[in-house]
């Protein structure tokens, strides 16, 4: 039985895509204040940490551009071009992400790393306390940005938000290091800035990483969890009229999961009574799960062991 349903537009995209866009807009907004304030701090208080951190917060601005075009495309209705959707679009949305992470933390790593090995850092004079008082409030902001983002990205299962989300603690992350850097430098340590700038490196390069990963596991046709098999074996099972499950497959397709069933009912009964009981177990299925977008169910006769 083919779901000619799953081609129907699903009445959470909209959501979704207004929440999203709100979710974007406000990190841009707030990542727009940071980065200004970040690069007068750093510039005025004479903190190369900080201006790294600025550098961080400037490559939010164009995550969170990336991260609202994903997402605008991927809730796009089903179309004869697109039948089965777009929410792959989020994936390329997490890998363009991704790929601007790798390049902004090569980057900072690299100049701080000339810092330390050409003896410029010792030279350096030491941080005012305005960078200081910047790193605490970009931590303090940037961890709510974080909690805020990944509540909504729990919520719809998307990908680009969950990437915006940990791009969020990345940059909180970076700004720990940016304190303690400066903090040591103002102690008499000026190669703490440097290496703060190296330690903010590795935490953005780790988040690419991770963003990248998991984007592409959701692109490669990735199996759905043992729990979460057994799950819809469960559910399938207990629709009346079905005596086993012969044959249960699951791939995720972006932030959605798509099935193929091949369930067992009595071969004595009428075609129309085996299609009824595909139907049950279809609706059962998208009822109970809702990140199930695309089911296919097909009735084999039972077999001799499988029979009451």
């Amino acid at each position: 039985m083919t779901d000619t349903r799953a081609l129907a537009p699903d009445n959470n995209q909209s959501e979704f895509q207004a929440k999203a866009t709100r979710v974007s807009l406000v990190s841009m907004v707030t990542n727009i204040i940071l980065t200004v304030l970040k690069l007068a701090a750093g510039l005025f208080a004479h903190s190369g940490a900080m201006i790294s951190d600025a550098v961080h917060s400037a490559s939010d601005i164009f995550s969170s551009i990336i991260v609202l075009i994903g997402v605008r495309i991927s809730s796009r209705a089903p179309d004869e071009g697109h039948p089965y959707g777009h929410e792959r679009f989020e994936c390329v949305a997490a890998l363009l992400l991704a790929g601007v992470l790798a390049v902004v933390g090569g980057t900072i790593g690299i100049n701080a790393l000339q810092d330390i090995f050409s003896g410029r850092a010792q030279a350096m004079e030491a941080p005012g306390i305005l960078a200081l008082a910047a790193a605490v409030v970009s931590i303090v902001t940037k961890e709510c940005l974080f909690w805020y983002t990944r509540s909504w990205a729990k919520r719809f299962r998307s990908t680009a938000l969950h990437a915006e989300a940990w791009h969020q603690r990345s940059d909180a992350l970076s700004s720990v290091g940016a304190l303690i850097g400066i903090a040591g430098a103002r102690l008499g340590v000026p190669v703490m800035e440097p290496i703060a700038s190296v330690i903010i490196a590795a935490f953005i390069l780790k988040v690419a990483v991770g963003i990248f990963r998991d984007a592409v596991n959701q692109m490669v046709d990735h199996s759905c969890s043992a729990d979460v098999e057994n799950a819809l074996r469960e559910t399938a099972l207990a629709q009346p009229g079905v005596l086993g499950v012969e044959l249960l497959r699951t791939r995720m397709f972006g932030n959605r999961i798509y099935v193929d069933l091949e369930i067992a009912a009595d071969p004595s009964i009428t075609l129309a009574a085996g299609h009824e009981i595909a139907e049950t177990v279809h609706d059962a299925i998208e009822r109970t799960y809702p990140d199930v977008k695309h089911i296919m169910v097909h009735v084999n006769p039972a077999r001799e062991q499988e029979k009451p």
